[in-house]
């Protein structure tokens, strides 16, 4: 998603895309660990495209997707320690960045949809 140039939130724990809020990458990750989770996220999002119409395989790979987004800090219990809640999912309109949303100029908001 780096690549992409979504918009981020200012505190830098999500970013926009599809019109939603995804949560970013847990910043305290060492590299290393940050590059093994990408790694098991890419190694199993192309084996969600291989399982076809297996079901088994498609519940294994859908799995391991989870694991690695879990272990990336992307789901799961939250990286921040200020007690604030998950908000993705959420239309950034809908959400605690409303203000923020509604400041970016229309070409940032399309980047985000």
């Amino acid at each position: 998603m780096a690549g992409k140039d979504r918009p981020h939130t200012p505190d830098g724990r999500y970013f926009v895309a599809r019109g939603r809020l995804n949560r970013c990458t847990d910043p305290a990750l060492d590299d290393s660990t940050r590059r093994a989770g990408i790694k098991a996220l890419m190694q199993a999002r192309r084996a969600v495209m291989q399982a076809g119409s297996d079901p088994c395989a498609m519940r294994d790979a859908r799995a391991a997707v989870d694991a690695a987004k879990v272990r990336l800090g992307e789901r799961g219990p939250v990286w921040w320690s200020d007690g604030a809640p998950d908000e993705a999912g959420i239309a950034p309109e809908t959400s605690s960045y409303a203000a923020w949303w509604a400041s970016l100029d229309d070409a940032e908001r399309a980047r985000g949809a």
